[in-house]
């Protein structure tokens, strides 16, 4: 008879840590508030409304925050994330600076893998949080980079392109899309037609489709998709090795490849908007509410302006809910910069034309 094999890696103190580091991240999120649900001004005699689901409310101020604070509970739980060693991130920004943010709340350090084409502002709010910003020229090399450096340092990859929508609970537990239908329950609308998102990871789409899914709501999931990316080839040829060769120039959302995370079977329609199409909704919001916002809420503003087009000229009346994903302050020397718009060779004016003919006319070709 063979004789007992018993292998023991039980650490108390490692258990203990753990057991401390996910009380402080369940303890950060239960005294935080839920996100506004702003109303966008249109036309009253439209019958439609139009809402904002103003992320940029969190802690460290996006979207990304509920990506960071799910994606640390995920390797903690999962025994990756270790106290004697840092994580490590590839990012194009705002996840980074919400991930600095959670790895300094359980005390361990953190390097975020970037463009160097990444905005200054963000790069200062990384550092702030206490992280350490590694920047590559190529940005497609930010993934190779970043897990070169986990092998390096004996840290862990957290790779949120490709466990995004794996982390996050797409059931409930106040995740986006639920907040989203509570908050809408006393509106005149509060089953949207369409909830309207952009695709960094792929993660948010992922979690409000499958949540729309299983609560049995008919309403349908919009990606809107910048120039240069990869996602909405992918999803249109049904492709997932479909590769562009420029990277996209509104941050945080658009990539070079279509990424693990990214669930095309889940969502009913995609929409590519010119980058300039984006610097004219984000800067025309700016003008009609005084808020600045980053240029992935232009993009998913533009294909909301859209769907709201094709409401009125169908006679439907209904609601439409796009998400706000982070602050204009991230991108003074970019989206509002004249001198940057021009370098990037953008013209906004003639969709800003359209965009102000849309609201006296309601049609948005």
């Amino acid at each position: 008879m063979g004789s007992t094999v018993d292998v023991n890696r039980y650490d108390a103190s490692h258990r203990e840590w753990v057991a401390e580091s996910v009380r402080r991240i369940k303890a950060e999120a239960n005294r935080s508030a839920d996100t506004n649900l702003i109303a966008v001004p249109l036309p009253a005699e439209w019958n439609i409304d139009l809402y904002l689901k103003d992320e940029s409310t969190h802690p460290t101020g996006s979207l990304k925050h509920r990506l960071a604070r799910s994606l640390f509970l995920y390797g903690l739980c999962n025994g990756w994330i270790r106290r004697d060693a840092p994580v490590i991130e590839a990012s194009s920004g705002s996840t980074a600076v919400s991930e600095a943010y959670f790895a300094g709340l359980i005390g361990v350090g953190f390097i975020a893998v970037m463009a160097e084409s990444t905005s200054r502002q963000k790069i200062e709010l990384i550092e702030r949080e206490g992280g350490t910003c590694h920047l590559v020229a190529d940005p497609s090399r930010v993934y190779d980079v970043a897990q070169q450096l986990a092998v390096e340092t004996g840290g862990h990859y957290m790779d949120q392109f490709t466990f995004a929508e794996r982390a996050t609970d797409w059931r409930g537990n106040n995740n986006i899309a639920e907040s989203i239908f509570a908050q809408l329950a006393l509106e005149r609308f509060p089953e949207p037609e369409w909830i309207v998102a952009t695709a960094g990871t792929g993660g948010t789409s992922a979690t409000i489709a499958r949540y729309l899914a299983y609560t049995g709501r008919r309403t349908g999931v919009c990606v809107a998709d910048p120039e240069n990316s990869a996602f909405f080839p992918g999803w249109q040829q049904r492709d997932r090795t479909v590769r562009t060769d420029t990277g996209s120039r509104i941050e945080g959302i658009g990539r070079q490849r279509v990424e693990p995370s990214f669930l095309p079977t889940a969502i009913d329609r995609m929409m590519v908007v010119p980058d300039a199409a984006t610097i004219a909704a984000l800067r025309h919001l700016e003008a009609a509410t005084g808020r600045r916002v980053g240029g992935s809420t232009g993009t998913g503003l533009w294909a909301a302006y859209r769907l709201c087009a094709e409401m009125l000229g169908a006679g439907r009346t209904g609601s439409i809910v796009t998400l706000l994903c982070d602050p204009g302050d991230r991108y003074l020397d970019k989206y509002y910069s004249d001198a940057w718009v021009d370098d990037a060779g953008l013209d906004p004016a003639p969709y800003r034309a359209r965009l102000d003919a849309f609201l006296r006319t309601g049609e948005l070709p």
